[in-house]
């Protein structure tokens, strides 16, 4: 989704009705704030279906951009489980991560996600030969998941979380929400669903990682599980969660009149 497929801002969730509005049927909201914002969530590849719901599977990469985050873990876990060499197995994820870009470069589709693999993977590759240790091949993903828990739990503590610039945007809110302590508080409970996602990832698997090589196929193995599926199912119920209500939900039923007029 590039910034001018980016829905574009409405007037507001009490006067229209986000979750059915679509791309473009608003003014643009011209703060620099807001541009900010829709720049994030046009980089965040999020998509809405046709009928204004998230497209959590497309918003995940679809299932090429999932073959690209799970297939290397995957290659390096099963060579080296079946021949114990590191460097063959480093090797390993290294190719299937690069065939992944070829395959984009051959499609004529955007390299971004699969060079950002390449470079992913080259780095635990390198660590992990560095060190010798296998499991050192997940040491960095450990550091990545922290940075994103560290960057949203401030955005909450500033109340600018980021499923309300994400969500609000594919809502066509726009920036909208910030004035609604509601809809604040329903992005807040958004963005701690992610966030939650991504502290159950280190609860379980910093201990694996811990154990050693003892730990390994069970840490690889949740890697995998707790990667793009996990990541989908969270973000699937944070949307959920913070949808807007329906409008008129919130009108108390008008009395009959006296008269009967």
């Amino acid at each position: 989704m590039t910034p001018s497929q980016l829905p574009e801002p409405s007037s507001g969730p009490e006067r229209s009705n986000p979750e059915q509005a679509g791309p473009g049927a608003s003014r643009p909201d011209p703060s620099p704030m807001a541009g900010l914002a829709g720049d994030y969530a046009a980089k965040a590849g999020l998509h809405r279906t046709h009928d204004g719901q998230i497209d959590v599977l497309k918003s995940a990469g679809g299932i090429q951009g999932i073959a690209e985050s799970v297939v290397p873990g995957l290659v390096f876990l099963v060579a080296f489980t079946i021949t114990r060499d590191l460097t063959l197995s480093l090797a390993g994820a290294l190719a299937s991560a690069a065939a992944f870009t070829v395959a984009r470069l051959i499609q004529r589709r955007p390299l971004t996600q699969a060079l950002a693999g390449v470079v992913g993977v080259g780095i635990s590759a390198w660590l992990a030969n560095t060190t010798g240790k296998a499991e050192d091949f997940y040491l960095p993903g450990f550091f990545t998941n922290a940075a994103y828990i560290v960057a949203m739990v401030i955005s909450i503590a500033i109340k600018w979380p980021l499923a309300g610039l994400l969500f609000g945007f594919i809502r066509n809110e726009g920036l909208e929400w910030r004035k609604d302590p509601a809809r604040v508080k329903a992005y807040r409970l958004g963005t701690w669903i992610i966030v939650a996602v991504l502290v159950l990832r280190l609860i379980v698997q910093v201990p694996l990682y811990l154990m050693g090589a003892d730990g390994l196929a069970a840490l690889a193995t949740t890697r995998l599980i707790m990667a793009a599926p996990l990541y989908i199912l969270g973000v699937w119920i944070a949307w959920l969660v913070t949808r807007p209500a329906p409008a008129g939900a919130g009108d108390q039923p008008s009395k009959p009149s006296s008269s009967g007029a």
